[in-house]
């Protein structure tokens, strides 16, 4: 069938065959530029553009950074299954990043992934260097945001230690949140909000505050 022949979708769909075989003969890095380029603009017609997942883009390993609050702890033996897991099945999930207003990345969620595609030298190499990323949406530009952007992506998987939460809490109320905003954002009850508070030192804010249960500095949040 000749062009002439084609309805418009069609037209486009073998244009798209025939610059992606172009694509293809390109030194990688440029091959990677364009088709970061390339997803980047169909990215802005589709129907899914405010989901950040539409949008799976390559970058250096070297441009992504990781945040200095990520409060998910996770054991040395889960650590070599996700090595395991990215070196047998490929990165089935890109790294949630915050894009920089300096070009740089900052990891969001996915701070494991990241560190596994660092560190393990066979998955580095397999994968040039790169990293698969996603950003999160524009309006995460405040630490405080991007810190509750965080804590929801980890907060039904594995646990987060106790002290790193109430050091989240304690910078979230310096930033004038209520309880309410920090239960609402981090998915917690007001009474867990309560405790890292006491965790994290901040004891004269709620002094008249009553409490369930005794709750210590080595007893972990429950997650579902």
């Amino acid at each position: 069938m000749g062009y002439r022949d084609m309805n418009k979708a069609e037209w486009l769909i073998a244009s798209m065959r025939e610059l992606a075989s172009q694509i293809a003969d390109l030194p990688l890095d440029e091959r990677v530029d364009v088709l970061n380029a390339s997803r980047a603009a169909l990215h802005e017609a589709s129907p899914f553009n405010d989901e950040p997942v539409d949008c799976v883009l390559w970058v250096r390993a070297d441009g992504v950074a990781a945040n200095d609050y990520n409060p998910n702890a996770v054991a040395p033996p889960e650590m070599r299954l996700l090595e395991h897991s990215i070196a047998e099945d490929g990165y089935t999930q890109p790294i949630v990043t915050w894009l920089r207003e300096d070009g740089t990345r900052e990891v969001v969620d996915g701070f494991h992934r990241h560190r596994v595609g660092r560190e393990s030298l066979s998955v580095h190499e397999r994968i040039h260097g790169y990293l698969p990323v996603t950003s999160i949406n524009t309006d995460r530009a405040d630490l405080g945001d991007r810190m509750a952007a965080t804590i929801r992506h980890n907060r039904a998987r594995g646990k987060h230690r106790v002290d790193g939460m109430s050091e989240i809490v304690l910078e979230l109320v310096k930033r004038k949140w209520s309880d309410q905003r920090i239960a609402r954002e981090l998915g917690m009850e007001p009474d867990e909000v309560l405790r890292l508070k006491q965790v994290g030192g901040l004891a004269e804010i709620f002094a008249d505050e009553e409490f369930s249960e005794a709750w210590g500095v080595n007893d972990e949040p429950d997650v579902e």
